[in-house]
Order: C-alpha cells, then structure tokens, then sequence
C-alpha cells in the first residue's frame, strides 16, 4: 500500500474508530495535527504512533509549527518566535541571523522528530509586503534575498534533523489583503511584478527543495481559477519554468478561499487535476467518507514516491534530546530572539 493523495485532520487527542477505518484507506496519505489533537508530550507521541501503527508504508504526520502565531504545540517544545524577528536580526547582523535561522529550523525539526512527526508546514516564504495581514509577521523579510537565505538556512538546519521543509504559500499570498481562510482572495498582479515573489522558490529549488504548499489566491491576469486549482500555476510555472520536482500541496481545501471551485469534493478533484499530489481537508471529518468514495480507484504512481520521500528519519528519543549540549544551546539562541523588544515587530 503507498500513500494517497488525501491528508485529513482528526477530531480530538486520540484516534477514534472511524478514523483509524479512513487512515486504512489506500486513498490516505497523512494527517495534520492541531491544537485540539495535543494535550502534552506523551499524549502526542502516543496519538502519532497510534497513527504511524494503522499500515505499512506508515503515513505522514505533519502540523503547522512555524512559531509566534501559527505553534500548534505548546510546553514543552519550544515557543519558536515569529519568523520577521530573523529578518529583523538579518538587518543588523546577516551572518547571525543566518545562523539563528539554522539553529530555529534544527530545533523545530529535532523536537518535534523526537516526538515522530514527520513534517511540519513552514518555513512562509511570502514577502513582507506589509499587505496581508494573515501573513503579517509570518514573513520573513521584505526583501526576496533575504527571505531566500534565510528560508535556505531554516531548509539546512531542519534537514541535518531529518525532516524535509515545505515553502509556502505558491506563488505567493503577499499581495492579497483578504485571508483565503475566510474569503476570496486575489492579487491583481501580473506575471511581471511576482519576480521578487517567486525568487525563494527558485532559490530553495536549486538546493534540492522537496515540498511546496500552494495557495488559494487567484491572479486574475494570469488564470481565472486559485493557484492550488491552475494547471498553469502548477505544471507550466512551478514544475517546467522553475524545474520543482518534490511534492505539491494544496492549502486546505475547506478554507473559503477554495470555494470558487465547488464543493467539497470538486475541490479535491480539481486540485489533483491540477497537478497536486496531496489535498489538505483539515476540518470537515464528515466530508471523508463521500472523499474517500470520490476517488475510488484514483492512483499516481508519481505522487506516491514524492510523498514517500517527505517521511521523516533520524528520529530520537526527548529524553535524549533534551540532554544533548546542541539542544540546550539552541534552546537559548531562541529564547535570546524572543526576548528581543516587541516594537521591533511593527512597521
């Protein structure tokens, strides 16, 4: 059995019977943990084994653990800070903030291997451009070279713990000021003006980038339709202009931003049409079953071993980590760039 093209959220703190029936299914290739699925450490390590027990190959289990707004676990991982304070660093101390940004992505990435999740969401290579407030302080810089070191160090520092990043939001969500979670989103741009936007994929691309996650914004100069549902987007743009290989993965399709492509089940149908390999539904348990009938006998062999590649390795043990100098130090580097003023976060 290999990994399918739906990852799904779950309910509560531990798997329940109908969704150990649905990560059965062949149509499966993961699951999204949220604030509502952690309650402390062992909890969650005995929710993702639970899950990585369900079948062979065992599935991804990926969260959004970005720091500062967007941490889906709490004590006692570490409380990562939001990513513009590494762009703030970045302009008083390039070298230092390139190293913290390697220190952050290890950290992120060791603790939460240590715990058996495979992959979390990050880093956001969206701009600061000062327009989105659903971005807002997720960005890392304004400046796209900036972004594209830093989000590289995050990608090394991450990788050397074993876990694979995702850049997102393709090709950007900068210049929207709605939130696709909760509207429509467009950015009226043409292809011209999102040079700067999509330098960091080019960059992360040519160090061996291996997942991107696609945003539901539509740029209506280019493609009438979101971009996690635009063939052009997708295959003409990321695939064969910027030569990505790795994984494609749709923003969750039961956010409003998604809606223009129908309902639920034409969402996921017209995102894997549009070269996806992997469809997030993270809050809509009942829609499963009708999903899982949609795409019965649905199989890409090639989005398979993409995903396949995304697991994680290198685990280790907390107690272990936790005793490791390399963690302690990194837990200081972070808790530093925490405590640095709250008012370097405006403008």
């Amino acid at each position: 059995m290999s990994l399918g093209p739906l990852m799904i959220g779950l309910r509560g703190t531990t798997l329940a019977a109908d969704e150990r029936a649905w990560l059965a299914s062949p149509l499966v290739g993961g699951v999204i943990l949220f604030k509502r699925n952690y309650a402390g450490r062992e909890q969650l390590q005995a929710l993702v084994e639970a899950i990585h027990g369900v079948r062979e190959p065992r599935l991804l289990v990926t969260v959004d653990q970005e720091g500062g707004r967007v941490q889906r676990f709490g004590e006692p991982f570490a409380c990562l800070p939001p990513a513009r304070l590494l762009g703030h660093l970045w302009d008083r101390d390039r070298g230092a903030a390139e190293a913290r940004a390697r220190e952050l992505g290890w950290l992120m990435a060791a603790e939460l291997r240590a715990v058996g999740v495979d992959m979390s969401f990050m880093p956001v290579v969206d701009l600061d451009r000062g327009l989105s407030e659903v971005i807002g302080d997720r960005a890392l810089h304004e400046d796209p070279v900036a972004v594209s070191r830093l989000a590289a160090c995050i990608d090394e520092g991450a990788r050397r713990a074993g876990m694979a990043i995702t850049a997102k939001h393709f090709p950007t969500h900068a210049g929207s000021k709605s939130d696709s979670h909760t509207h429509v989103a467009l950015d009226r741009r043409d292809y011209d003006e999102l040079v700067d936007d999509l330098a960091p994929y080019r960059h992360l691309i040519d160090r061996g980038l291996r997942s991107v996650m696609v945003a539901h914004v539509i740029f209506p100069a280019l493609d009438p339709l979101p971009a996690s549902f635009s063939s052009w987007w997708i295959e003409t743009q990321l695939r064969r202009e910027l030569g990505f290989s790795g994984a494609v993965i749709s923003d969750d399709v039961s956010m409003v931003g998604a809606s223009v492509a129908g309902d639920l089940r034409q969402r996921v149908l017209k995102a894997l049409d549009a070269g996806c390999d992997l469809v997030l539904v993270c809050n809509d348990s009942e829609a499963i079953p009708d999903l899982l009938d949609a795409l019965k006998g649905y199989v890409d062999p090639a989005a398979q071993l993409r995903l396949m590649r995304l697991r994680g390795g290198g685990k280790a043990n907390w107690q272990a980590l936790v005793a490791a100098p390399e963690w302690r130090q990194a837990r200081a580097g972070i808790d530093d760039l925490n405590s640095r003023p709250t008012l370097e976060l405006e403008g």
